[in-house]
């Protein structure tokens, strides 16, 4: 009998400690007051300046919208037309091409430059800083500097090649290349810090063990270095392809989208079109175009590229 209460005691005692840490759990989970309204000014205001802006946009994609007056619905002939128009279809190749190269210099430099700044060099962290330096500057401004650098100085610096001894600014061909030498110039120095993030994080121990076994320093990279800073590589490519598809501030600057529309990038054209060309529904449509392509695109590098990654 003793034994029966017993019992019934520490099960009603556990099913109240039981009751009590639920509560506890519940109480934990349930934010004080004070957080939600340090987050409801933040939710409103993205809502009023993006999602709802947004919305409208897409909204006007579907009518014949000038950008003033009166407009009506058209469906989707805006979507139909834009993959029929040559000047959109060029800026998209214009645009996709550049994001490669670029995307491709960025990261070649970037990872060599952080390699060499993670081994053992004399005042490291003061070139770090110098390495950042350009993230930091004004695009447009260092911009102007690049064209007054690429339409007068380097002609005369380089005035014995033909491909430099003109503007190369004025070169329909090749005016794009120095787009993507500015670009580069500046990506680099956010590329290189999350270059440096990742390979801090590389213990000592693996190329110490490497060494040992015999392993060249190229051995050493390919097998240890770069797998292991898999997952910084990726955050490396997926945004610099996305900056660099909306490549936008250093057109603007060096040949403003020419010659012609030799340099002219699917923002340049939205911007031209939408806001000066009586465009608005139109270059709408080829914005929320342009968003899907870039989210399908980062989704497949995302998907490609963390199959690469590893762990330790």
């Amino acid at each position: 009998m003793t034994t029966m209460t017993e019992a019934v005691r520490a099960s009603s005692t556990g099913g109240a400690a039981r009751k009590r840490a639920a509560r506890t759990r519940s109480d934990t989970k349930r934010a004080a007051p004070a957080f939600y309204w340090m987050v409801w000014p933040a939710v409103i205001a993205f809502a009023a300046f993006h999602t709802l802006p947004v919305l409208i946009g897409i909204f006007f994609s579907f009518t014949n919208y000038a950008g003033y007056g009166d407009w009506n619905f058209i469906g989707l002939s805006n979507y139909f037309n834009l993959f029929k128009d040559s000047r959109v279809l060029q800026a998209y190749g214009f645009s996709f091409l550049f994001a490669i190269v670029a995307t491709i210099l960025t990261n070649a430099i970037s990872l060599a430059i952080a390699l060499g700044l993670n081994a053992k060099i004399k005042a490291r962290n003061f070139w770090r800083g110098v390495y950042f330096v350009p993230y930091i500057l004004a695009i447009l401004v260092i911009g102007y500097v690049f064209q007054f650098f690429f339409s007068n100085s380097l002609p005369k610096i380089l005035s014995g090649i033909p491909l430099f001894a003109d503007n190369i600014l004025t070169n329909e061909t090749w005016a794009w290349t120095a787009i993507v030498a500015l670009a580069v110039w500046q990506a680099c120095a956010f590329a290189i810090i999350i270059y440096l993030s990742g390979l801090q994080t590389i213990p000592a121990e693996l190329y110490e063990a490497a060494s040992i076994d015999g392993a060249s320093p190229w051995r050493q990279f390919r097998s240890i270095t770069f797998p292991l800073i898999g997952a910084f590589f990726t955050i490396n490519v997926v945004l610099s392809l996305k900056g660099f598809l909306q490549v936008f501030d250093p057109i603007v600057a060096l040949t403003n989208g020419g010659p012609g529309t030799s340099t002219e990038s699917v923002t340049l054209l939205i911007f031209r079109g939408g806001f000066s060309g009586g465009e608005f529904a139109y270059q709408t449509a080829n914005a929320v175009i342009f968003f899907i392509v870039i989210t399908i695109v980062s989704l497949f590098q995302f998907r490609v590229l963390q199959r690469r990654e590893a762990d330790f």
